[in-house]
């Protein structure tokens, strides 16, 4: 299988090529409730995860909220 190399949350990652961020996310185990996604500086609604083409260098960070007091 063909990888490409991410750069996740400053960790360099070699992963499968996948369709879009939604597949990276399922690859990666990430819940997709209380997540914010940027790649490449641009923050992707939500709804756009499905179409959003991941490619070879891309720079994604995934921000997890917590609750808390």
């Amino acid at each position: 299988m063909e990888t490409i190399r991410l750069e996740i949350n400053g960790e360099v990652r070699e992963v499968p090529r996948l369709p879009n961020l939604r597949a990276l996310l399922t690859h990666l185990g990430i819940e997709e409730d209380r997540i914010a996604v940027e790649v490449n500086r641009h923050i992707i609604r939500r709804k756009d995860w499905g179409i959003t083409a991941v490619q070879d260098t891309d720079r994604i960070e995934i921000v997890q909220f917590v609750g808390g007091g």
